[in-house]
């Protein structure tokens, strides 16, 4: 590879999965089911890619343990089971990640998705077998704390300076700031272009099948801004 990134680290969540329907249903399923009032689609879709308590103090300032615990049992029975909203990969996100997978590159997941959210996904979607480790929210600090990004360079030796964090939110790009490592942005998720690019990453894929291309220097959609780090 002809280039310094050995590893590429990918939100889940609007960057690989169109899930935004899904998650947000599941949100207002939630917040019938405690008899709150309805909240708009943006102000729940602007908090996908945080963990869920995080999501939840965003929403609902101020609320108490039990009350998130409530939101957060009542969220996971929908979207484990009972919500039929249908979540699919992006198009060419399977061949993408086969491709960078058989180039050598080295993949990894930092997701605001809980754990068995995650595996239930990874397994409905048969990418399992492309991640080399991947980090969720219910098991470090929620984006945009640097605390997945951490942990997945140390367990796989990898230098921030040799990552790449793949990501639709300000929250992704906000971490990888964070943890001194390379960002790259993708318009076609939760957060607005114009809204990512405020936090310096590489470039801004409309597509996600751009990005083998991107990676080999052919990059002339991309916008060309040096990272924080």
């Amino acid at each position: 590879m002809n280039n310094p990134i050995q590893l590429l680290i990918f939100d889940w969540d609007g960057t690989l999965m169109d899930s935004e329907a899904r998650i947000v249903a599941c949100m207002r399923a939630a917040v019938a089911d405690l008899g709150l009032a309805p909240l708009p689609h943006a102000r729940m879709s602007n908090v996908i890619g945080l963990g869920l308590p995080e999501a939840i103090e965003m929403l609902f300032p101020g609320s108490d343990e039990t009350f998130a615990r409530e939101f957060v049992a009542r969220y996971r029975h929908h979207f484990l089971g009972h919500e039929q909203t249908p979540s699919k990969l992006f198009p060419g996100a399977y061949d993408t990640l086969q491709t960078l997978h058989e180039s050598g590159y080295r993949l990894a997941i930092a997701t605001g998705k809980g754990r068995r959210g995650l595996d239930q996904a990874l397994k409905e979607t048969e990418c399992d077998r492309f991640f080399h480790v991947t980090r969720c929210a219910d098991e470090a600090a929620s984006k945009p704390h640097p605390e997945m990004l951490i942990d997945i360079f140390d367990t796989l030796g990898v230098d921030p300076k040799a990552g790449l964090m793949i990501g639709d939110t300000e929250y992704d790009m906000q971490m990888a700031n964070n943890a001194l490592t390379h960002a790259l942005a993708v318009s076609y998720g939760v957060h607005s272009a114009d809204r990512l690019l405020k936090h310096s990453p590489l470039g801004c894929l409309d597509d996600i099948c751009d990005l083998p291309g991107w990676l080999t220097g052919n990059r002339p959609w991309a916008v060309n801004r040096e990272p924080d780090c």
